[in-house]
């Protein structure tokens, strides 16, 4: 029997959820397998523990159903449990899933993804977009005979050493490790000049553009000029980008070749993989091709499993032969229109908006002084989760609907006469139900510590 609360008049009960979560923590260190989806991430005790998914729409071990936005972290493009991946997936699974030796199937899923991404010569395979990123760092660090990288001024690169060093979760890694990654800022060439200059620099890392930042004209090839002229390697994650912005991802879209790329998250619609793409001249040095001293490039036991090569050549068939980056886009712009126009009549838009590319939105929420708040955060997610509506941002698929966005703008209204009732009152106070959310990578667990056995 299918649960039945999606009407957002029922009200949402989060019990069982609350169980299993107080359980998660007791097994399982931040009680989930992935900082962002943790409970502190959601408002306090109405965080859902989901049990299946279909389309745009999810449901929790409440009985609870939601629209979902975010999408898996963005992995998912085509909708949950979309029919064509999941019918390749299970006649590839059918012969096996792991073997001793390469299958045919790894030739035919590196040749599609080399026809999506012809700036790559060659590509390697893998389960996630870490151990992509860290072995372009490694390759070009090789191929350079520098260690220094230059990453760019945005949120998350890898969970190694060589990045996390560089943030508020920097214990446990050794000080000079985290030394050795320098920062430049987006659009802002003579930044990336002035890190360059000392010539010791690996590779740049960066994506090509973001959900609120796209490269003004000129920057993306200033920046290849660049480093052309320093001999530094240009890296971009494409994790974010690929599959999102266009299949061939941002270097297709402003005509810049990288050295590599590294690609994950919607690649498989959800399925574990990522990849590691670029020049052969560079990649070689991870083969048997070279004279050089071998690159310990990508080996694992996972990477190449043939259910998830199968879920990307579908992936690949539906990218080719259907447009679900124009109805992604399509339903971002009518959501974010939609939302806009509701915060305008509220006369809330200088605190609540929707902005970013149409196929990746972010919401932006900001307390009576204009200044970004956690708690006005927590306040719009709590009123959307009470209305079935589940997300951290407005991250479309190509299942979003015209009736799945216009019920969400019909829950955004609902909350933002909440949320223009702490702006008229000057807080949260009376209105939110427990703690605020917390940044996913901070120092310290508070503000969102959990007792023991609480």
């Amino acid at each position: 029997m299918e649960p039945t609360s999606d009407d957002p008049a029922t009200p949402r009960r989060f019990t069982r959820s609350n169980e299993l979560q107080a359980r998660l923590h007791e097994l399982v260190p931040g009680g989930a397998h992935t900082y962002a989806r943790g409970a502190d991430q959601y408002p306090e005790f109405m965080a859902p523990i989901l049990v299946r998914g279909s389309g745009c729409r999810v449901w929790d071990v409440d009985g609870n159903g939601y629209i979902e936005y975010g999408m898996g972290l963005r992995s998912v493009t085509l909708g949950h449990g979309y029919q064509p991946v999941l019918d390749a997936v299970h006649r590839a699974i059918a012969d096996g899933v792991s073997f001793s030796r390469p299958t045919e199937l790894e030739l035919l899923a590196a040749q599609d993804f080399l026809t999506l991404v012809p700036g790559a010569d060659m590509v390697k395979f893998a389960k996630n977009g870490s151990d992509a990123t860290t072995a372009a760092v490694r390759l070009a660090r090789a191929a350079t005979g520098r260690t220094t990288i230059a990453v760019c001024d945005q949120p998350f690169f890898s969970v190694d050493d060589w990045f996390i060093g560089t943030t508020a979760m920097d214990s446990g890694i050794p000080t000079e490790t985290a030394a050795g990654t320098v920062r430049f800022r987006y659009n802002d060439l003579p930044s990336l000049a002035a890190v360059l200059d000392s010539d010791a620099v690996a590779a740049v890392v960066m994506e090509p553009a973001t959900a609120l930042a796209e490269p003004e004209p000129g920057f993306l090839a200033g920046v290849r000029e660049l480093c052309d002229r320093h001999g530094t390697l240009l890296i971009f994650d494409e994790m974010i980008t690929g599959f999102r912005w266009s299949a061939g991802g941002g270097q297709a879209v402003y005509g810049v070749r990288p050295d590599l790329s590294c690609w994950g998250k919607a690649m498989g619609n959800g399925f574990p993989l990522s990849a590691l793409a670029g020049k052969r001249e560079f990649m070689e040095l991870g083969g048997l091709r070279t004279d050089h001293d071998r690159v310990f490039l990508l080996s694992t036991t996972h990477g190449p499993e043939s259910g998830s090569l199968a879920a990307f050549r579908a992936v690949v068939h539906e990218y080719r032969t259907g447009d679900p980056i124009a109805k992604m886009e399509h339903a971002g712009r009518r959501l974010a229109d939609g939302v806009n126009a509701v915060a305008a009549d509220l006369g809330i838009a200088e605190h609540l908006q929707v902005r970013g590319r149409p196929s990746c939105l972010i919401f932006l929420t900001r307390d009576l002084d204009g200044q970004p708040s956690q708690a006005f955060r927590t306040l719009f997610l709590q009123e959307l989760l009470h209305r079935g509506v589940l997300g951290q941002s407005f991250v479309t698929s190509a299942a979003h609907t015209d009736a799945d966005i216009d019920e969400t703008i019909a829950a955004c209204r609902e909350a933002g006469v909440v949320y223009r009732k702490a702006i008229e009152q000057g807080s949260v106070d009376g209105l939110l139900e427990g703690r605020p959310v917390a940044p996913a990578i901070r120092r310290r667990a508070a503000p969102r510590r959990i007792a023991e056995h609480e």
